[in-house]
């Protein structure tokens, strides 16, 4: 049987062009002589629908599409289709709503299997609106014995995680069990996974164990693009009964992958794509989608001179075109000449507009009107700060006026120990490197380089500097960030403690501890953030979530 994997890049609740685009898909995989084509998880409502789900008339916008799809394998050259949605669940007492793959051929839905597995951690909270599978069962089509299931379904092997978070398994049920008496003959998971970076090959490795163990080929067709904060790499891909992939599909790319269940067929294989290149495409895909789904089509930032803004103006331009990239320098007395220069050269090498609008006015105004107040008090944070705000106020005001979608360029680093500024250079839709430590901005800067000079040197070589104060440097307020970097990935994604951080690195305990206190006092500037891309496993966002009035870990 020849079955096609169709990764797609749904826009949730758009009911209308999720379900052209399926079908469209489905015939272009016909005409390859697909007999099957297997779409990603809740492929028609889009991922993730959150509290969508709540609105009844969004699950039957859900049953209707389905129809709608199953009703389209009747014409001729198409396809069997394979599916993920939400439709209503009648299960009472219980959740209204359920995460199911349905299988359509012949003008109906001859199959509908329901996801059983139901994650409730990091950005997950799929336990809130769906009821899960009580049970699951094996299909036949064409011949072949298929057990179906979607995405956490297969995350439970307990041969391959070291703990595990559910009592049941649904893969090991699945594929243990028989259909009049066969066996089955392939797994196919439907699958939503949010990209991460190393996500890729942990996936293909679990699949790959399961595959191997069972002595069954697998397949995983997964979602691509961007919704939000999450990121989808798709790299949707298939592996023989040895666990080896045969098959695989592009990352961070819609994409048909055709595959034939024959053995020693021949398919293509797309690499692993990980590191800084897939975090560069990641980012990118990120901003377009975000921009293209909230129905803009032009950006803005803010542009410093520095390495940050360097990066996300590179990433814009990548992600939406230079014609619609605009960027904004706002040089202050503190402002060096040379960051300005670096402003405009950066601007020219990416070929966008850059338009220059200096602060020391608007400032000076500022301080005098405050001048009452602030009598007899030296300058300080609150300066500082200022500068930011005013910033932020112009940039906010061309977004107004011209309707461009303002990107923050804050990076992970900052946003940590609170390096920024809420209302000032925290302004913006979208936080596109806030989830990128510091260390590795650098890293997506010789990225951008990688065949021309597009961030000029000086903004990569000279010391980081918010430039608020004379002469300023990061280094006055923070440990240097190749110091900084490992304490805070230890603190915020692994959450070690800081015995644990001054053990395994050798640090100071006094710097270590100064550096917790910082991330602990900046939750409540997190938490007024614009959205983060996700591209590592612990994000700043829904995935990690703290109270504000509490005792900090450190107290604790």
């Amino acid at each position: 049987m020849k079955i096609a994997l169709a990764q797609l890049n749904p826009t949730v609740g758009d009911f209308k062009g999720n379900t052209a685009r399926i079908l469209d898909y489905a015939k272009r995989a016909g005409e390859l002589g697909a007999d099957l084509v297997v779409f990603p998880e809740l492929a028609i409502p889009g991922y993730p629908p959150q509290d969508l789900l709540e609105d009844e008339n969004f699950l039957a916008h859900c049953q209707r599409s389905l129809e709608t799809i199953a009703q389209a394998t009747l014409q001729p050259g198409m396809p069997g289709i394979l599916c993920g949605t939400a439709l209503e669940s009648t299960a009472n007492p219980g959740k209204h709503a359920r995460n199911v793959a349905a299988l359509c051929y012949d003008g109906k839905v001859q199959f509908v299997q329901q996801k059983m597995l139901l994650p409730f951690y990091d950005v997950f909270d799929e336990q809130r609106y769906f009821q899960p599978a009580e049970s699951q069962s094996l299909v036949e089509f064409q011949g072949e014995v298929l057990a179906i299931t979607i995405c956490e379904d297969a995350w439970n092997d307990k041969d391959f995680w070291a703990e595990r978070l559910y009592a049941n398994d649904p893969v090991e049920r699945l594929l243990t069990s028989t259909l009049n008496g066969r066996k089955p003959s392939l797994l196919l998971n439907i699958s939503a996974s949010p990209y991460w970076e190393g996500k890729q090959q942990i996936r293909r490795s679990m699949i790959g164990a399961i595959a191997k163990r069972h002595s069954v080929p697998a397949a995983m067709a997964a979602q691509v693009g961007g919704n939000d904060s999450l990121l989808f790499d798709g790299a949707s891909f298939v592996v023989d009964s040895e666990g080896e992939t045969v098959a695989a599909a592009k990352s961070f790319a819609e994409d048909l992958l055709l595959f034939d269940t024959a053995p020693a067929a021949s398919h293509t294989i797309a690499p692993v794509l990980d590191g800084v290149e897939a975090a560069w495409k990641a980012l990118a895909m990120g901003i377009r989608d975000y921009v293209r789904k909230c129905g803009f089509s032009k950006v803005l930032i803010g542009l410093s001179g520095g390495i940050d803004s360097a990066v996300v103006a590179a990433l814009a331009v990548d992600a939406v075109g230079k014609e619609n990239v605009m960027g904004i320098g706002m040089p202050s007395e503190y402002s060096s000449s040379g960051s300005v220069d670096d402003a405009l050269a950066l601007a020219k090498n990416l070929g966008i507009r850059c338009e220059i609008i200096a602060i020391r006015e608007t400032f000076n105004a500022m301080d005098k009107a405050l001048e009452p107040v602030f009598a007899g008090t030296p300058f300080g944070l609150a300066e500082e700060n200022m500068q930011a705000r005013i910033r932020g106020t112009l940039l906010m005001s061309v977004s107004n006026k011209f309707g461009h979608l303002v990107l923050t360029t804050g990076n992970k680093s900052e946003m940590s120990v609170g390096y920024c500024t809420l209302y000032g250079d925290m302004v913006g839709a979208l936080a596109v490197i806030g989830d990128v430590w510091k260390t590795k901005v650098y890293q997506l800067a010789h990225y951008a380089n990688r065949e021309r000079e597009v961030i000029p040197e000086n903004t990569i070589s000279k010391p980081p500097s918010a430039e608020l104060r004379p002469d300023q440097k990061d280094t006055d307020s923070l440990p240097p960030y190749e110091v900084l970097d490992p304490i805070l990935q230890a603190y915020v994604e692994r959450y070690e403690s800081a015995d644990e951080i001054v053990t395994s690195q050798g640090v100071d305990r006094e710097r270590v501890e100064q550096v917790l206190r910082l991330v602990e006092r900046s939750e409540y500037k997190r938490q007024q953030a614009a959205p983060v891309l996700k591209v590592t496993a612990k994000s700043f966002g829904t995935g990690r979530r703290f109270p504000l009035a509490a005792r900090t870990r450190q107290q604790l």
